[in-house]
């Protein structure tokens, strides 16, 4: 099993940056897909982005792609996103994900088993 826990929201600026961070507790990162989901407010958790085990692929839903950016370091056993261009329509909830790696990618969020508590982001116009 892995545990995650996701660090760095916050409230920025239409235009701005911010880079959230999730790290995972166990011996076995290296073995897991890795992804990013969002929740806003009155809607459903979607897919945001994910990093196969490796970090050699990766997959971005297309209201983000060119704008946030996946990785992970399996050393510090640690995923990134990187968050650019950040619009009010990105305000949520941001949820790490982890999956024992198998046919990537996956974006259903019912295919990942483990999950984290969540960071808020708020982008303000």
């Amino acid at each position: 099993q892995v545990q995650l826990v996701e660090s760095g929201g916050g409230l920025v600026q239409a235009g701005g940056s911010l880079r959230l961070s999730c790290a995972a507790s166990g011996r076995t990162f290296s073995s897991y897909d890795v992804g990013w989901f969002r929740q806003a407010p009155g809607k459903e958790r979607e897919f945001v982005a994910a990093i196969n085990r490796s970090g050699g692929s990766t997959d971005y839903a297309d209201y983000v792609k060119g704008r946030f950016t996946i990785s992970r370091d399996n050393a510090k056993n640690t995923m990134y996103l990187q968050m650019n261009i950040l619009n009010p329509e990105d305000t949520a909830v941001y949820y790490c994900a982890a999956r024992v790696s198998y046919a990537f990618p996956r974006r259903q969020r019912t295919e990942y088993a483990y999950w984290g508590q969540g960071t808020q982001v708020i982008v303000s116009s």
